[in-house]
Parts: structure tokens; sequence; C-alpha cells
């Protein structure tokens, strides 16, 4: 009898593990290319030069997830910006590329990321366009000398050629890098994530935050300041304020000799984008100067964008370089007026409006609590 019952229990353990597993949710772009409300969000405004059309985007979530495109035929753009992951590397603190090196930032967030003023953590690119050139050609990210590769592969794939002549009405010797990365483009602009319960609650008064998440929300405009970068409009909350802001996070890491040493260079040298992008992904101190590396001012040593918190919940670990691995942690930073920890001595780049909050255990909960409202509802089903 002890024996049935121990092997009943063994069939009904691997029944349950087999078939009683709620299923891992997937990606599906349709419902991406449907026509919605996207509440709480304003409305996008397409470049003049890349109309968006439903071809063009099929052909961009195609490219996205080709790993031909890098040099070890490993690697895709959405091998570091995974869509079940809030199109980010989560759990990773910063991408692996190539043979598995790892770069000096954590991979952002592509959704909403069409509403940026500009792209990457320090803003080097102005647009998606342009920001899709780089990675194929970073040493650590996919490895390529330069976009050669990629357009042969294109141009001697019977299904690409097909569709770059749909969507671009061009031949295969015509074929451009500027078509390839018109169409990425496009993919990732219609990656939007609206809808959430804050939005419902907020902007279409709907019941739908406890009232510890409510408590949050009070805490996230009030005493955290949270508002003041993270920003909500009247009729709409993008969660960001498309500047720059040295936090506190990463810098001190870099000794004042090196700061000095690296800006001085920078300064002297002038870089043009495309090496500043692969300095600032090889090398922790230099990606440590953050916007500096952009615009050569002092000022901005350490100053980093300010990301949304729309789907935050999916996209741990936090800022620019992973280091923050919870909400939670990100939160104590914060109180703690940018200091990683009690005994940590605040940088001389520190953004002035970077100060201890003071917050209780139970604000910070609460802030936490509301933090999680903010998963729009195409990625509810990832949480």
């Amino acid at each position: 009898m002890y024996r049935y019952l121990v092997s009943l229990t063994i069939f009904l353990f691997i029944v349950v593990s087999v078939f009683g597993c709620k299923p891992k949710a997937a990606f599906n772009l349709s419902e991406f290319l449907e026509k919605d409300s996207n509440l709480g969000l304003p409305t996008l405004e397409m470049p003049k030069d890349n109309p968006l059309t439903r071809d063009k985007v099929l052909l961009g979530e195609k490219l996205f997830n080709d790993k031909r495109f890098s040099s070890t035929g490993k690697i895709s753009c959405a091998t570091c910006h995974v869509p079940e992951m809030g199109f980010t590397d989560s759990p990773l603190q910063v991408s692996k590329g190539i043979r598995d090196l790892t770069g000096t930032r954590n991979a952002p967030t592509i959704i909403n990321s069409a509403y940026n003023s500009s792209q990457f953590w320090d803003g080097r690119s102005p647009d998606l366009e342009d920001q899709s050139l780089h990675p194929f050609v970073n040493p650590v990210e996919m490895g390529l000398n330069d976009h050669a590769p990629i357009l042969k592969i294109i141009r001697t794939d019977p299904e690409y050629v097909k569709a770059f002549k749909k969507v671009f009405d061009v031949s295969p010797v015509e074929i451009t890098i500027r078509h390839v990365v018109k169409a990425i483009a496009a993919f990732e602009r219609v990656i939007i994530s609206a809808n959430s319960r804050f939005d419902r609650w907020y902007f279409n008064g709907e019941d739908v935050l406890s009232k510890k998440e409510k408590k949050g929300f009070d805490i996230f405009i009030g005493n955290g300041r949270c508002v003041s970068c993270h920003v909500i409009e009247y009729t709409t909350a993008l969660f960001i304020d498309n500047k720059f802001h040295n936090v506190g996070v990463g810098i001190n890491r870099v000794s004042a000799d090196d700061i000095s040493r690296l800006t001085g260079e920078f300064l002297k040298a002038m870089y043009d984008q495309s090496t500043v992008d692969k300095k600032v992904l090889s090398d922790t101190k230099t990606s440590e100067l953050g916007r500096f590396a952009v615009t050569r001012n002092i000022t901005e040593v350490g100053s980093f964008k300010t990301p949304t918190l729309r789907n935050i919940a999916l996209t741990a670990p936090y800022m620019h370089d992973g280091s923050l691995k919870t909400l939670e942690q990100a939160i104590d930073h914060y109180n703690r007026g940018g200091a990683s920890s009690d005994k940590e001595k605040i940088n001389p780049y520190l953004s002035g409006g970077i100060r201890p909050l003071n917050l209780t255990q139970d604000e910070k909960d609460a802030l936490t609590a509301f933090m999680k409202t903010l998963t729009g509802k195409k990625f509810e089903k990832f949480q």
C-alpha cells in the first residue's frame, strides 16, 4: 500500500509539472499592429522620410531577429532585447555579445523608445534609424567590421529580396543599409505600451488601484519627487523628461584622476560617434562619463538619460549599469540621496535635485507597489 501511494504521488507530481504549469506567454506582433487607443500616451509623430506600413514593420521584425547579421552568427537585436523580458536582457546586469563578451551598460527597453528625443543611455543617436546602425559594427555586440556582410546576406536571400522590393521598391543591388535600419526602426516604433492599470485609474477614472498603490502615487508626485524627472502630464504620461541627470550611479567607481584623464582625452581627440560608441561599450571607466562623451560638457560627467518607468516591473536590473537589481534597491538609492550605501561619499557631479528623501519603509513599499501598476495591458501577461 505504501509503495502504491508513493508511486501515485510521483505520478501526480509529474502530471502537474508537465500539464499543470501555466504556459509561458509569447510575444505576438499582431497585437501591436492593431489600432489601439494607447490610453496615457500622446500621439506619436512619424518621420516623413520613413512612413509606417504593415509590410515594413514585418520586415523590420525579421531583420531584428536575424542572427546572421553578427560575426559569429549567434547574436541578433532580439538577443539583448527580448520581447518577453520587456524588450530588455533581464535579468542580466549587462548584455553579452559575440563570444560572450560583456559590455558596460544595461540593455535599455525598446518599448516606447519611439517617444525618446534621443537613443542610447547617453543620447548619442538622434533617432531609431541612426541607433540601429551601430550594434552591428560594435566589437562587443555583433562584431562586424562594416555593414557589407548584412547587405550580402539580404541581396542573396530570396525572401529578403522579395520583401525589400515590396516595401521599398528596390532591386537587390539597390538595397542599402539605410533601407535596413528604416525597416528595423519601423518595427521598433510599433512597440508601444499604454493602457496600464495606472492609465485606467488616472486618465479613465476606473477604480483599479488599491489603497496602497494610491498612497504610492501620492508619494511619487509628493515627497518622493519622482515626478520631477518621470513626468506625468495632464492627459498623458511618458514618465520621462528627455533629459540627462547624474543620479549617483557608477561615477564613484572612477577616481578623480581617471575622470580628469578621460575627459581630457575626449576634449583633445574629438572622437566621432562611431568611436564613442565603441569606447563607451568596451571600457567601464569611459562608460561612466555618460553624456559628457557626447557633448564634451564637463557638467554632464556621469549624466544619463531618464528612462521610462512604464513596464518597470519587467525590466530589472536598473540604471545604466544594471547595478541595482530590484525596484526596492533603486528606491533605497534615491532615498539615500544618490549614494549606493549609507557610507558612500556623494559624488561632486551629482545633479542638483538629488538629495535624501527620508521615506519610511511603509512609504517605500507603497511607492514600489505603485510602480508595478505601470505595466501596459499588452505586457501584463509577462509580469
